[in-house]
């Protein structure tokens, strides 16, 4: 296989960083995240860079073609070469077609989409467990990484806090714009025979092996 490109795929809270990363890693991948290629782009002042931060100043969405500008300028970079992994774009089907469309102009095409789906109720546990020390952002987990004293933090003896992003109601509300927006990219992706897809509610190990045995299966279906 030369290229591995892929896409990750997920509602919020199902994994998708934990993967990434470690994805990143074993197969050095470049991670493109959506959100820190734009804040780059504007550090950077490019072009490009300074054409978002031109609708994000004014509090309007990106345009899509800008976003995807911004894609292809990173997987034109020398450490994409070989593959990269996309990471919060597309989010809806329009932007998934203009995706493909401008992913083979530049002759480069998708090796997969790999979905990590967790229940609602098990990601509104995930999240809404999250406590946060506001000085020095260390982050805890009610049930899964509990400070020795519950509220107080380990190191410095401050008070936790419980993030607006991270309440059950906003938790439930990412959801449903998930839903509504982004998860009918998996029918779209299946009908191309380019998704699979993982049960993120196991341990982050398995599910990493679950994912790497998909990649070596999509490797070896290259070679034949």
């Amino acid at each position: 296989m030369s290229e591995l490109n892929l896409i990750l795929l997920g509602p919020p809270g199902a994994g998708k960083g934990t993967q990434a990363e470690q994805l990143r890693t074993e197969f050095e991948l470049p991670h493109i995240s959506t959100g820190d290629m734009l804040r780059q782009a504007v550090a950077e002042q490019t072009e490009l860079g300074e054409l978002a931060s031109s609708y994000m100043d004014a509090g309007n969405l990106v345009p899509d073609d800008v976003i995807i500008g911004l894609l292809l300028q990173a997987i034109g970079r020398s450490d994409a070469r070989d593959g990269f992994l996309l990471d919060g774009f597309p989010r809806t089907i329009p932007q998934a077609e203009a995706l493909g469309v401008d992913l083979e102009k530049v002759g480069r095409k998708l090796t997969g989409v790999l979905l990590i789906e967790a229940p609602d109720e098990e990601i509104v546990r995930r999240i809404s467990g999250r406590r946060v020390n506001p000085k020095s952002g260390q982050i805890y987990h009610v049930d899964f990484d509990p400070p020795k004293v519950e509220g107080i933090d380990d190191v410095d003896g401050s008070e936790l806090v419980q993030r607006e992003d991270d309440k059950p109601e906003t938790v439930r509300n990412r959801l449903a714009v998930y839903h509504e927006q982004t998860a009918p990219l998996a029918d779209y992706y299946e009908h191309l025979g380019l998704l699979h897809r993982f049960d993120g509610s196991p341990a982050p190990a398995e599910v990493y092996s679950r994912i790497r045995g998909t990649i070596a299966t999509l490797k070896l279906e290259e070679t034949i």
